[in-house]
C-alpha cells in the first residue's frame, strides 16, 4: 500500500468512526421517542375508547397527540428566548453534577455520592456567604472555593476509605448521602444556620452579593453559573487529558496494580480522583443556592440533581463534551416537560419515561446498530466505567 492510499484508508476510517459516533446517539434519541410516542399513545385511555367504534378516527386522534405533545416539548425547550433559557437554567447544574460522576468513572470509581457532596458544599457555600462580608467580586469565589473544599473533603474521605480499607466506593458514598442528608437537617434547626423567627428547617438566605447574577438580565433566569459549568468542563478536560495526573488518574482506573508497579501513588491518587469529583458536586451544591430563589437551604435542596448525573454521565460517556450536550438534552427535556404536561396535559411523569429511554438506548449502542442495521465498528468493545468489586 502507497502512502498516499494509506493516507485515504486512514481519513475513511476516522470518517466512518466519526459518522457512528454521531449517528448511534441520534437513531438512539428517535428510537427513544419513537417508543415514547406509543407509550404517550397507549395512555390516552380517551383515545383508546375510540378504536373499537372508529378506528379510522383514533389513528387520527393519536397521531395528533402525540405530534401536540412532542411539538409543546419542543417549544417548551427551544420555542422562545424564556424557553431557551430554562433549559439552560436547568442544565447548568446537571452539567457539573454530570462532571463529578464522569471524573469518577474516568479513573475507574463509581461516585454514587454526588447528592451528599452536593449537600456539604452546598452548606458550606452557604456559611460563607451569609457570614462573610465583602463585595461580590470577592465573595463569590469564596463562595464557590467553600463548596469546592466542603465537596471535596465529604467525597476525599470516601476516596480515603477505598485506597487504605478497600471498602468499596459505592457503599461508602450511599451512606455518606445518608449522613450528609441527615447532618443538613439538623444544621438548618441550629441558630447558625436556620432563619431567625422560623421553627421549620429553612436557612437564612445567602447574603445578595454572593448570588449569582443573571446573564440576560429580566425574566429570563439562565445565571452566570452556565459559564462556570462550561469552564468547569474545560478544566475538567484539560485536567483529565492535558496534565500528567489526569493521566495518572485514567490509569489507576484502567489498572491500578500497572499504576503502582509504574511508580504511581494510588493511594493518593485514589483519594485525589474522589476530592475532584466531590468539589465539582460541590459547584453544582452552591449553584442550587447562589443561584435558584429564594437563595436559602431547606432539607433536600440538591433536588435529586445527584442522582439524574450518574444518568447523565452515562449518556455523555464520560466525556467533558459529551456531559455538556447530555446536560443539555436533560434540561430540554426539564423545561419542555413543564410546558407538554400544561399544553396537552401529558403527564409529566412521561418526560422522565421518555428520558429513561433515551438512556437505555444510547448506553446500548450495539442493539440501536442492530435495529437500524449500521455499519461500522462491530467489533468495538464497551468501555469499562468502574473497577470491579474485587479490586
Amino acid at each position: 500500500m502507497t502512502d498516499q492510499e494509506k493516507f485515504f484508508s486512514d481519513l475513511t476510517g476516522v470518517g466512518t468512526r466519526l459518522r457512528t459516533a454521531l449517528l448511534t446517539p441520534m437513531l438512539a434519541l428517535i428510537t427513544a421517542l419513537l417508543i415514547g410516542g406509543i407509550v404517550i399513545a397507549v395512555t390516552d385511555v380517551d383515545t383508546l375508547r375510540l378504536w373499537g367504534d372508529s378506528p379510522g378516527e383514533a389513528f387520527s386522534e393519536t397521531i395528533s397527540t402525540v405530534a401536540g405533545a412532542y411539538k409543546a416539548l419542543f417549544v417548551g425547550a427551544f420555542g422562545s428566548k424564556a424557553a431557551l433559557s430554562e433549559t439552560l437554567f436547568a442544565a447548568t447544574p446537571l452539567i457539573l453534577a454530570g462532571l463529578a460522576v464522569a471524573v469518577g468513572f474516568q479513573a475507574g470509581l463509581f461516585n454514587i455520592g454526588v447528592e451528599g457532596q452536593m449537600l456539604i458544599g452546598g452548606m458550606t457555600a452557604l456559611y460563607v456567604g451569609f457570614t462573610v462580608d465583602l463585595p461580590g467580586p470577592v465573595l463569590i469565589p469564596l463562595v464557590l472555593m467553600g463548596a469546592i473544599i466542603g465537596g471535596g473533603v465529604w467525597a476525599g474521605f470516601a476516596g480515603w476509605l477505598r485506597a487504605n480499607s478497600g471498602a468499596h466506593e459505592v457503599i461508602t458514598t450511599i451512606m455518606l448521602n445518608f449522613i450528609a442528608a441527615f447532618l443538613v437537617q439538623w444544621l438548618l434547626k441550629t441558630s447558625t444556620f436556620q432563619e431567625p423567627g422560623r421553627t421549620d428547617p429553612i436557612s437564612r438566605p445567602i447574603d445578595s452579593s454572593a448570588r449569582l447574577g443573571r446573564i440576560f438580565g429580566g425574566d429570563l433566569r439562565v445565571t452566570i453559573g452556565l459559564l462556570i459549568a462550561l469552564a468547569a468542563a474545560a478544566f475538567v478536560g484539560w485536567l483529565m487529558y492535558r496534565t500528567t495526573i489526569g493521566f495518572q488518574f485514567r490509569t489507576v482506573g484502567a489498572n491500578a496494580d500497572a499504576a503502582k508497579y509504574a511508580g504511581m501513588n494510588v493511594t493518593m491518587l485514589t483519594v485525589g480522583v474522589m476530592a475532584t469529583s466531590g468539589a465539582l458536586a460541590g459547584l453544582a451544591g452552591a449553584n442550587q443556592l447562589m443561584a435558584l430563589p429564594p437563595h436559602q437551604a431547606q432539607v433536600g435542596f440538591s433536588g435529586g440533581i445527584g442522582f439524574d448525573a450518574i444518568a447523565l454521565a452515562l449518556v455523555g460517556r464520560s466525556r467533558p463534551v459529551g456531559v455538556i450536550w447530555a446536560g443539555l438534552l436533560f434540561g430540554a427535556l426539564t423545561a419542555g416537560g413543564r410546558e407538554m404536561q400544561g399544553a396537552e396535559r401529558i403527564p409529566v411523569d412521561l418526560v422522565e419515561v421518555i428520558q429513561g429511554l433515551i438512556i437505555v438506548f444510547i448506553a446500548a449502542p450495539a442493539l440501536i446498530k442492530a435495529i437500524w442495521r449500521v455499519k461500522g465498528d462491530t467489533d468495538e468493545q464497551s468501555e469499562r466505567i468502574t473497577t470491579g468489586w474485587s479490586t
